[in-house]
């Protein structure tokens, strides 16, 4: 990302004075990416290439067995993963590299994970002969050991092997074998007869050595992309599956074999379940849409148009942030990922026109985690939800439409309010983009209305998300950015590299998925909340609120929604809540607990980039968002917030709790129409309170509340606090 800034004149529209934002569209190189080159650049960019074709022509014209599809899905992404990201950290000036005989180590690992390979061809012959299942001493001694000595060594070893960016340890080679000697056996397994035997006594013992060794492999590659927070939590869950029986009350269960959890758990009921069904299907379909955008640089476009129509205001880059964040969430689903994408621009010039490094950060992070809830893709968590309900994605989407106005609305409000409340001035219109040669250009919001309309039209969402990929390279021939070949190629390229991070997660996040529904441990959760509920219903929902954010915290939106949908959502559905309600309570605080510390993913990203301490950047975008940690428990209170009820509930719920997310906003800031003293400030906390509850006579309180204020405001009564007026 640049920005192209000269020395100031006081001359109109100078072209050298503008700001326009370039490189948003730019790949992102995460610190633990090698960067090829020569042969082996492309060697990943044609699997990469080949990786989302596979999912493009499968999804749209040839489709295979589900899970077939699936655990190529998932073997595609970890040898991909294990070739682009390292186990280690990079060789600089204050780390040397490892030992050259750890090579060594690696070469002799090639052997068995070569063998365990080799036995699945020869597994394969003799089933084609008619066999009706392999000998359990082959699958164990001949598959099975060499598979997890290959396996679990190739890990250790690649903790320790340091190398330069541009270099492929063997380690990962190891790896990709593993991974695909472990998927082709179930491959093998899953399309005969022995389906039917898994989570039974009967099930082949060769599908738990497959399953373990996935697992690990799963595990390995999410610590690499996704740190070590859900690594840990799915150990945690693991665990569980077999120290349960000790532990006591609503905790302890009968207990699983390890043949009879390991033949379960990469199947439907786990890794190949609802999590990995959306990654393989809605979400690698919109990733591969966002890197066609990318290519066309739509994410430039998308915040020069923000410059254009918010620069200008008080404090105008921090609202520059809010618009570009809840554009580029159209198209990046991940919040710490539009922090880079945008924070890197919006950052550096909201402490240029007064904003401390603190609330800079903040406020870019708590917008771009509202990307996650911003219609119409709002992440993968959105797909995992119509997967689990049997909601049509649709409803979910209209569903989402005030939550995200009431959010984004919150952001926006605390922002101005504080730019209010410190005399901050916005840019001059010498040093923004002119909106008149932008809108020359909105041409280029068409895939994203393609998109919406081909949604309502009835289309499918692959359909609909095919049809708005083509659009965004048909759209890019009215644009400086034509996409030819090389750049459809280079897109398809992108799209695989970005999704590995989010399969990844969702694999993992199915461990956990499996684990809570093969041991029971959500219907135990469930049971819990319903005794709550018996006696505080609000009681209940604070409890599941806490479960959600801790479940969250240092995981990504998808994985953290994943798992809480498993655990919370049955639970609050059982206390009598609707399931749109209820999951969008949990889906809701899934998304801010990338802004909740003391581990907020999105925060620590915009700290990084502001300078500021990671700590304290969290406290201030949690602040900022507070009103997100309200909003969902009105969902229960008042469903029309959702879209249920009539047009004429929906049309005053949204306008009573807009007001009401506006004088929150003034409480935190101290300041509505001039400073708020303390009192005044108590006064409109209540009448907030009341504004969003969505009752008719709350609202009428509140709204009595809102004019008494609005005259004392307006009088300049405010406890004989200076007024300071903003330019």
């Amino acid at each position: 990302m640049t920005q192209d800034t000269a020395p100031r004149h006081d001359k109109p529209h100078a072209e050298d004075e503008l700001i326009i934002a370039k490189g948003v569209d730019e790949d992102v190189v995460e610190p633990g990416r090698r960067l090829f080159s020569g042969w082996k650049w492309w060697l990943f960019a044609g699997l990469a290439v080949a990786y989302t074709s596979f999912h493009l022509i499968t999804l749209n014209l040839y489709p295979i067995e589900t899970w077939t599809f699936r655990i190529l899905h998932v073997c595609g992404a970890l040898i991909l993963g294990f070739g682009l990201y390292t186990g280690a950290q990079f060789v600089d000036e204050t780390r040397r590299a490892s030992p050259r005989w750890l090579d060594g180590v690696a070469a002799l690992l090639l052997l068995p994970a070569g063998y365990a390979l080799l036995q699945v061809f020869l597994m394969r012959q003799t089933m084609a002969a008619g066999a009706m299942r392999i000998e359990p001493v082959v699958e164990t001694w001949h598959f099975g050991a060499p598979l997890l000595v290959a396996t679990a060594g190739a890990i250790l070893l690649s903790w320790c092997i340091r190398r330069t960016r541009e270099i492929l340890p063997l380690t990962e080679l190891v790896l990709m074998v593993a991974a695909a000697a472990a998927s082709s056996y179930l491959l093998l397994m899953f399309n005969s007869p022995m389906r039917a035997a898994t989570g039974t006594a009967f099930a082949p013992i060769g599908i738990s050595w497959a399953a373990i060794a996935g697992s690990l492999l799963i595990l390995e590659l999410t610590r690499r992309v996704a740190g070590l927070a859900l690594v840990v939590i799915s150990g945690v869950f693991i665990a569980y599956v077999f120290i349960g029986p000790w532990l006591p009350g609503f905790l302890g269960y009968p207990g699983l074999s390890l043949n009879r959890f390991f033949s379960q758990v990469y199947t439907d009921a786990g890794v190949l379940g609802p999590t990995t069904a959306v990654s393989s299907t809605y979400i690698i379909l919109f990733i591969i849409f966002a890197a066609f955008l990318q290519a066309s640089k739509v994410g430039d476009y998308f915040v020069n148009f923000a410059f254009a129509a918010a620069g200008r205001a008080r404090g105008g880059p921090a609202k520059v942030s809010i618009f570009a964040s809840g554009l580029m969430g159209m198209i990046n689903g991940t919040s710490a990922g539009n922090v880079v994408s945008t924070g890197s621009l919006t950052i550096p010039l909201m402490k240029k026109v007064g904003y401390p490094a603190r609330s800079a950060g903040a406020i870019e992070a708590a917008a771009s985690t509202g990307g996650q809830i911003m219609p119409p893709i709002m992440g993968a968590g959105a797909f995992i939800m119509a997967e689990i309900t049997g909601i049509p994605y649709t409803e979910i989407a209209i569903a989402a439409v005030i939550p995200a106005i009431l959010y984004f609305a919150s952001v926006y409000f605390m922002v101005d309010f504080e730019a209010a409340r410190k005399g901050m001035r916005g840019m001059r219109k010498e040093e923004i983009p002119r909106f008149s040669a932008l809108v020359k250009q909105v041409y280029l919001f068409a895939p994203i209305i393609i998109l919406i309309v081909a949604l309502f039209m009835g289309y499918s969402v692959i359909r609909a998300g095919t049809l708005a990929t083509a659009a965004a390279a048909i759209v890019s021939w009215l644009s400086p950015h034509k996409m030819g070949p090389v750049a459809i190629l280079r897109a398809l390229q992108l799209g695989g590299t970005m999704s590995i991070q989010i399969i990844a997660v969702c694999a993992c996040a199915g461990l956990i998925v499996g684990v809570i529904g093969l041991t029971g441990v959500g219907a135990r959760f469930s049971s819990l909340l319903l005794g709550m509920a018996g006696v505080s219903q609000l009681l209940a929902l604070f409890f599941a609120m806490l479960i959600s954010i801790l479940l969250g915290m240092g995981m990504p939106t998808t994985a953290a929604y994943a798992v809480a949908a498993s655990v919370v959502a049955p639970g609050l559905i059982g206390i009598g809540i609707q399931p749109l309600v209820a999951h969008f309570f949990v889906f809701y605080f899934a998304v801010v607990s990338a802004i909740t510390p003391p581990v907020a993913l999105a925060s620590y990203a915009a700290a990084g980039i502001s300078g500021d301490n990671a700590m304290g950047t969290s406290v201030a975008s949690f602040k900022i968002g507070l009103a997100a940690f309200i909003v969902p428990f009105m969902f229960f209170y008042s469903p029309a917030m959702l879209m249920e009820g009539s047009w004429l509930q929906i049309l005053r719920v949204g306008v009573t709790a807009t007001v009401g997310i506006v004088l929150l906003s003034a409480t935190v800031q101290a300041w509505f129409f001039g400073p708020a003293g303390l009192w005044q400030r108590v006064v409109m906390f209540i009448g907030a309170m009341c504004m969003i509850y969505g009752g008719i006579y709350s609202d009428l309180a509140g709204a009595v509340i809102v004019i008494l204020l609005i005259m004392i405001q307006r009088r300049g009564d405010n406890s004989g606090k200076p007024r300071v007026a903003a330019p």
